[in-house]
């Protein structure tokens, strides 16, 4: 079996809709599951949502207007009511969830997920509006994982039992990325363009012959091509490489993609949703030579720092002080960096866990922060690039390794 994900952007419009159906009826000889994400920017609008709901605000407005875009693009792909009928079922289904207010994570996951079950449905009663035999299938029925809300961890041993059936039919499927469920059958997500990780849960439960993702882009590139104009296409990358990029914030992949498959030997390929006929970028265990720089940037950082108020160095007391509070926020270091009086170290801003973040580490240390960063990761920097990015305007901070150069900005 081969997997296929399809991210927002694919999906973004009626012409999208009818490409990813034709990308797929090439395949109607081969046993295939499809992981789709939420249609376009859908994920931004319930997050919106799920935010004025939180703030005991109305969201009448954004619901009526995201109910307005599915029913258009509806009425664009096929006539009847049927898939119309559905797509207000699941609204107003929507609308009762996000009137709930409960924990704030716990409140997300439950408005957020309609994305992706909202553009499953969709593209699915378009396959079989074009003949392309397929079957829906609740993703929530198959990828089980712990209480973590908005960042779920998966329960392998469960979920291999579920997904493992699925093998025995020669039938192409059709899911939802980015959800998953808890034991109490509450909704949970994977993290914030997670469909990429649960393209590769199906891969690796389903021993796939591989996972292909689908972009707007030609393959995995050196950098953004809408910041770096000369960024080029890589034809192989090694598993390591490639997770290291994730882990610095390369968006074409989600960082969690690689370890299931890799360790499974899957290949993962990135193709062109655009231009199908593109070789794309295969990730796979090789060796590759030489490997140019690759540049990463990654916006909305926060930059903390704590000093400590007594005169003594900062030791392995305070930074498992620290290690702790970030542990129990659920919150990533993406560069850190020591003195003898402080310790600064690099995270997402998330505003919620920023400030409750601060407020623990208030009680210890002096704390300070600097928020609208951007942080610019250079893999395998050369002398060029070194000189480059040291020198712009705005660092805050450096730090480099063998491999590695970091460099945090207010740009």
């Amino acid at each position: 079996m081969d997997i296929f994900k399809f991210g927002g952007a694919s999906l973004k419009n009626a012409e999208g809709v009818k490409n990813v159906a034709h990308i797929i009826g090439l395949q109607q000889e081969k046993k295939l599951l499809v992981v789709v994400s939420a249609i376009g920017k859908t994920t931004d609008a319930l997050e919106q949502i799920a935010a004025l709901s939180q703030a005991k605000k109305d969201f009448k407005n954004e619901l009526d207007q995201l109910s307005a875009f599915h029913l258009a693009l509806s009425r664009e792909l096929f006539a009847g009511d049927t898939i119309q009928k559905e797509i207000q079922h699941l609204i107003a289904k929507l609308d009762e969830v996000a009137s709930k207010l409960e924990d704030v994570d716990l409140h997300y996951d439950q408005v957020v997920s309609y994305g992706e079950l909202l553009s499953s449905t969709m593209v699915a009663r378009y396959l079989q509006h074009k003949n392309i035999s397929c079957m829906w299938l609740d993703a929530r029925d198959y990828i089980k994982t712990d209480n973590t809300y908005r960042e779920g961890k998966v329960n392998w041993e469960e979920t291999l039992k579920r997904i493992s059936v699925l093998n025995r039919s020669p039938q192409i499927y059709l899911t939802q990325g980015f959800i998953g469920s808890t034991n109490d059958n509450l909704t949970t997500t994977l993290g914030r363009e997670g469909s990429d990780f649960t393209a590769a849960i199906f891969g690796s439960c389903l021993q796939a012959n591989a996972v292909t993702i689908w972009k707007d882009v030609p393959g995995v590139m050196s950098a953004d091509p809408k910041r770096i104009a000369s960024a080029g296409v890589f034809e192989e990358l090694p598993y390591k490489e490639a997770a290291e990029m994730t882990y610095f914030g390369a968006s074409v992949i989600h960082p969690k993609t690689i370890k299931p498959l890799a360790n499974r030997g899957i290949p993962l390929y990135v193709k062109s949703f655009v231009d199908p006929q593109l070789d794309g970028t295969k990730i796979h265990e090789c060796k590759v030579n030489k490997l140019p720089p690759f540049i990463v940037f990654k916006g909305n950082q926060c930059l903390i720092s704590c000093k400590v108020t007594d005169y003594t160095f900062v030791d392995e007391t305070q930074l498992t002080l620290i290690f702790r509070a970030l542990t129990e926020l659920n919150l990533k270091i993406n560069v850190m960096q020591n003195s003898a009086i402080s310790f600064s170290f690099c995270i997402d801003y998330r505003e919620d866990k920023v400030l409750k973040l601060i407020e623990i580490l208030g009680k210890h240390f002096e704390v300070y922060y600097n928020a609208n960063l951007t942080l610019i990761t250079i893999k395998n920097y050369d002398a060029t690039t070194s000189g480059e990015y040291r020198n712009m305007k705005g660092v805050i901070l450096e730090q480099s390794s063998r491999s590695t150069l970091q460099v945090l900005l207010k740009l």
